[in-house]
């Protein structure tokens, strides 16, 4: 904090960022929800975060999808369970341990994300088209910084 700035000046921005997170939060979620239902009509948002998980991941063997997830092992197994039958993910068996296996998404897996993704592809570019180069990469270092807890460079 520096000496021209109050506590009360740097709780009430940060109560303002909280409330802007929020919004995006709010947007973030419905347009999860809409790409999980164009995935697979019904599919519950926590089932395609996991493919989506999945997919960024692979192959990841189910115990570190639950570790980089934060999950129940037994809810998410029967979430990967879902996502075989619905044929978007496949398991292989992982050759540095045979008790276990590697997640990856299917051919018709990944042709039926970017299909759910395709509506808004386009939203992030065109919010920041006009924006300089250089605050989008200041943004990104910002939100970087604060997804690991370290202070900005």
């Amino acid at each position: 904090m520096t000496s021209e700035e109050t506590s009360e000046e740097r709780a009430e921005a940060v109560r303002a960022l909280e409330g802007e997170f929020s919004e995006l939060i709010v947007r973030f979620r419905k347009i999860i929800t809409e790409n999980a239902d164009r995935v697979s009509p019904g599919m519950l948002p926590g089932a395609y975060k996991v493919f989506t998980s999945i997919v960024r991941c692979e192959p990841v063997t189910q115990a570190a999808l639950a570790e980089i997830l934060a999950v129940d092992k037994g809810q998410l197994s029967r979430t990967v369970r879902e996502l075989e039958d619905l044929g978007l993910v496949t398991r292989a068996p992982d050759p540095a341990d045979g008790r276990s296996s590697l997640l990856s998404p299917t051919p018709e897996g990944l042709a039926r994300l970017a299909a759910a993704r395709a509506p808004h592809q386009g939203t992030l570019h065109a919010a920041l088209e006009d924006w300089d180069l250089g605050d989008i990469r200041n943004l990104t270092e910002l939100l970087r910084a604060l997804t690991t807890g370290t202070p900005p460079a």
